[in-house]
């Protein structure tokens, strides 16, 4: 993971924004990066552990606009990368939105935990393929890490074993 600022955050923006989808491939392989730093860091889990990939669902609103669920696209790349790499690796879109969140921008970090409360759900059909599966959750941003926990809880109330949460790039901190 690196910090979203320069480069990493104009290429993640004019992806994501812009639609610059042969963008995927690089950060794909970013988040696939990231993805095996943050396993390779859990206890319990080696490169044999099947993992299933978790992305964090864009809203309609966005998927509207963007014409398709990007982070689902770049999970799609990133597990294309991992299993090059010898890695037992699936994606589950498990998650949907179940209600309406306001746009995060500009929200502490408190604000943003309250926007996100209760705001995922679990796919019809997805509970089976949660219990015991070896999960990471993965996300293109993370800013306060609110949404992130969120859809853990959800998937860990449906029965996976959440190893880690992995993205592209992270904010900084401010005091």
């Amino acid at each position: 993971m690196t910090a979203y600022a320069g480069a990493t955050r104009s290429l993640l923006l004019a992806y994501k924004e812009d639609g610059v989808v042969g963008l995927r491939p690089v950060l794909g392989a970013a988040l696939a990066t990231s993805v095996a730093a943050a396993v390779d860091k859990s206890r319990g889990v080696d490169r044999a552990t099947p993992l299933v990939l978790v992305p964090v669902p864009s809203a309609r609103r966005a998927r509207r606009t963007r014409g398709e669920d990007v982070v689902a696209r770049l999970a799609e790349r990133a597990a294309a990368d991992l299993r090059r790499c010898g890695r037992w690796v699936s994606i589950l879109p498990a998650l949907r939105h179940c209600r309406p969140v306001a746009d995060s921008a500009g929200l502490n970090a408190a604000a943003r935990a309250r926007n996100l409360d209760g705001a995922f759900a679990l796919r019809r059909g997805v509970g089976s393929h949660l219990t015991g599966a070896t999960v990471v959750v993965v996300d293109d941003l993370i800013t306060t890490g609110a949404t992130l926990a969120e859809a853990s809880r959800v998937l860990r109330e449906a029965g996976a074993r959440i190893v880690a949460v992995a993205t592209i790039a992270a904010t900084q901190r401010r005091a």
